[in-house]
């Protein structure tokens, strides 16, 4: 990708970003960028498709791969916000106009452009390659934990017997965030597409900065210190299952 060409993308996810937050002014519902991220990833990897000079059959994989989960995320997240009310992060910031724009959706353009380089490079590779694949079979691991991880925890929530309970089976037995270790596991795989040239391997913070913002920024830590509030049984459920990386529960000796 050329200067010029990354200006583009720039330029489509600042003006995306803007629309987004006039929806959401609209709606009353500054929750909306949640749903705009995952459709903000495919807006950028569909603009850098005809920029890029790599192989069609490469080119055309990326695009897809980034589409695919952007569309599914949006979705989910959509069907699940629609029903609560705003997001209380967003409540507690209060409804400035200015302040919401500048403190959540300016800056989550930025962090959404960051992270998508890896995709905006990988349209310029030279092919697969072993990485490549490799990269393939990653984001098929993560796009599947994540899916299928959603898909447990809402049926969970949607029978009432299992208000203030915890989910502890499928998925959730090996990891208390499935969903989470799948998103960084996709952006790993989409990192992998990338590193068939040099510029596309040197956007290797882009996955790290991901990883470290679901492991420990906004992500993980938020929603633990939710659950550990208001659901008793959270704190045995975390004495005994891994945090992140999927690994066999732990034997715990019940208080």
């Amino acid at each position: 990708m050329t200067v010029p060409q990354l200006l583009v993308t720039a330029a489509v996810t600042l003006v995306a970003v803007a629309v987004t937050f006039g929806i959401a002014r609209a709606r009353r519902r500054y929750d909306t960028i949640d749903t705009f991220w995952g459709l903000g990833f495919a807006l950028v990897a569909v603009t850098a498709f005809p920029f890029g000079d790599g192989p069609l059959p490469l080119r055309l994989v990326v695009v897809l791969l980034t589409v695919v989960w952007g569309v599914r995320l949006a979705v989910h997240l959509h069907l699940r916000n629609h029903r609560l009310p705003e997001d209380p992060r967003y409540a507690r910031m209060g409804h400035g106009p200015l302040k919401m724009f500048l403190r959540v959706y300016l800056v989550q353009a930025l962090v959404l452009y960051f992270v998508s380089l890896p995709v905006q490079f990988a349209v310029d590779g030279t092919g697969f390659g072993v990485l490549g694949w490799l990269g393939v079979v990653v984001w098929l691991v993560g796009f599947a934990f994540e899916a299928i991880g959603d898909e447990q925890l809402r049926r969970f929530k949607a029978d009432p017997a299992h208000r203030g309970r915890v989910l502890d089976t499928g998925l959730w037995r090996y990891t208390r965030h499935p969903n989470y270790f799948g998103d960084a596991c996709v952006w790993w795989g989409l990192y992998l597409l990338a590193c068939s040239t040099w510029p596309g391997a040197a956007t290797v913070l882009s996955p790290v900065a991901m990883t470290f913002t679901l492991v420990r920024g906004t992500g993980k830590p938020m929603l633990e210190k939710g659950m550990a509030r208001t659901r008793p049984a959270y704190a045995h459920y975390v004495e005994r299952t891994s945090g992140f990386f999927p690994l066999p529960p732990r034997r715990v000796t019940p208080r």
